[in-house]
């Protein structure tokens, strides 16, 4: 009997767009034995990233965001490597394994779902200075470095170095960065009462965005409103202003000022992954340009979703963003697509309309856009929790969240250092 040959489908990336591409893919397995998925990640976890500024602000622990995938999958195959390199002309992705080993595998349909990497913008210092919030070790890495500079604080005597201690600057204005700094906000005004050396006047913390308004991504009156708040926790908002270097410890400013700060979080930016930057394929905007059905012009069996897709929507005359709402729905119809030719179906068209956004920005307070409704406040910040706590997979994650939301109302945050941060 001639053995059945295999269509091997490679999801690189397990991000949203690569996990839910499996998922979709998961269910037909059993009835597809011609098909074979394999998802290679370099984490072997699926990071709930929507979450994942409480565990800056410590209202959460890493593992509760983060889901094995091993559990999330039982057909679909997982390697746990990192991509350096795809041949389109052999069809083989190249990767390396935690034990550094170089390995190859061959593929006859390809998805890229890598997301994108943070953009330095080529200004000086930066790479070096900067923290970003893109994988659970940053999320972690901060909330780090805030406690290692409130306990270097509550000890130095030089009053330079302290200020420079207690100065936080983010830099960018946008969801992630609304996010992240609301919740250093709420983790260093809390873990005070553990420092009675430093006072709330000592904190100075401030956001550097480039554009006209905060969270631009919203109806203007959610980004004034974000702003105001902020001020009410005298936050310092600097509009129309970038960091144009860093030197000698201090971050220069475009607006010709120079602060002295310990740390610097950066969500001004992003870019395209160094694997794909390296590939001959059409890119728009530092993505991969695919059709309305997904795929990669030129290159067939070749797909991309997610963040480092450049997907055009034609009823807003631009492309789609980078969200994990998005992600989620182009999954599902790439999912659909890889399976249309075996059941003899035609491809789909990717067409969505967002249903909403929602950002929380600390002190239970949030702004959200649902169906076109602005809502602002205790109210957005509660449907903000709830949908994102429906939203998180597996039951035992979503227990182990909401309990630790049940546990914040009697409980302050933990300001355990867990890692030793070198002497300045």
């Amino acid at each position: 009997m001639k053995p059945l040959e295999k269509n091997r489908v490679f999801i690189i990336g397990g991000g949203f767009a690569g996990i839910y591409t499996a998922m979709g893919l998961e269910k037909f397995l059993s009835q597809q034995p011609s098909l074979e998925v394999t998802l290679i990640s370099q984490d072997n976890f699926f990071l709930f990233t929507p979450l994942l500024h409480e565990v800056v602000s410590s209202s959460q622990g890493g593992a509760n965001i983060a889901n094995p995938i091993r559990k999330l999958f039982k057909r679909v195959h997982f390697i746990q490597s990192r991509v350096d390199h795809v041949d389109f002309q052999k069809k083989i992705i190249f990767v390396t394994n935690p034990q550094g080993s170089r390995e190859e595998f061959s593929y006859d349909q390809l998805v890229f779902a890598l997301g994108l990497a943070p953009n330095f913008f080529n200004i000086l210092g930066l790479p070096q200075k900067a923290l970003t919030v893109k994988s659970l070790s940053d999320g972690i890495r901060l909330r780090n470095r805030m406690i290692a500079c409130l306990e270097k604080a509550s000890c130095e005597q030089d009053p330079e170095k302290r200020r420079r201690f207690l100065t936080f600057i983010v830099a960018g204005g946008g969801f992630t960065g609304v996010e992240i700094l609301g919740a250093m906000d709420d983790f260093l005004k809390e873990a005070l009462a553990f420092y009675p050396h430093v006072k709330v006047s000592d904190l100075r913390i401030v956001l550097v965005h480039s554009g006209e308004v905060l969270a631009p991504e919203m109806h203007v009156s959610l980004g004034v409103y974000v702003q105001k708040k902020f001020e009410q926790r005298h936050i310092e908002i600097k509009l129309k202003c970038g960091v144009v270097a860093i030197k000698d410890d201090k971050v220069l400013l475009s607006s010709g000022e120079a602060i002295a700060a310990e740390t610097l979080v950066w969500t001004a930016g992003n870019t395209i992954h160094h694997v794909i930057e390296a590939l001959p394929i059409e890119k728009k905007q530092g993505r991969i340009l695919v059709n309305e059905y997904l795929e990669v012009p030129g290159y067939p069996g070749v797909w991309a979703i997610g963040d480092c897709a450049y997907i055009f929507d034609k009823s807003q005359e631009k492309a789609y963003p980078p969200t994990a709402q998005h992600a989620i729905r182009e999954a599902e119809i790439l999912a659909d697509n890889i399976r249309a030719p075996m059941n003899g179906q035609p491809k789909k068209v990717f067409s969505y309309k967002s249903l909403g956004q929602l950002a929380n920005i600390g002190h239970f307070t949030g702004v959200a856009m649902i169906l076109g409704v602005p809502i602002k406040g205790c109210l957005a910040w509660l449907l903000w929790r709830d949908i994102y706590l429906s939203k998180l997979p597996r039951l035992e994650k979503k227990m182990r969240v909401w309990f630790n939301w049940v546990m914040l109302l009697f409980f302050k945050r933990d300001t355990i250092q867990f890692l030793k941060e070198k002497d300045s």
